[in-house]
């Protein structure tokens, strides 16, 4: 069993930075895939930025060329660099881990979830 814990989320102006990190623990998080994912009211769970265990990335087309995904296994965490913030990026941010190869873009097969950090971002 995977625990995984985000933290990093706040209030900030637009334009603004943020940095997500997730810690993850009970399991060898160098074998899981990892991604970032946001759910803002009123919409479908939304993939932001994945990463795989070799550390290709995928980025959704919204954040791409201000978000940064970052994993360290010697640490255990996977990090969401966030640049340039919208208030259109308004949303609770979830990380989650996957046993698949690759960076799967199918949630359903992410098998282990944070509690996610809420990141507000005013206009």
């Amino acid at each position: 069993q995977v625990q995984l814990v985000e933290n990093g989320g706040g209030s900030v102006q637009a334009g603004d930075s943020l940095r997500l990190s997730c810690a993850a623990s009970g399991g060898t998080f160098s074998s899981y895939s990892m991604g970032w994912f946001r759910l803002a009211p009123g919409k479908d769970r939304e993939t932001v930025a994945l990463i795989s265990r070799i550390k290709n990335t995928y980025y959704t087309n919204s954040v791409k060329g201000r978000f940064t995904i970052s994993r360290d296994n010697t640490k255990n965490t996977v990090s969401l660099q966030m640049n340039s913030l919208k208030p259109e990026d308004t949303a609770v941010y979830y990380c989650a881990a996957s046993l698949r190869i690759g960076f799967p873009t199918d949630q359903a097969a992410y098998d282990y979830w944070g509690q996610g950090t809420q990141v507000t971002v005013s206009s």
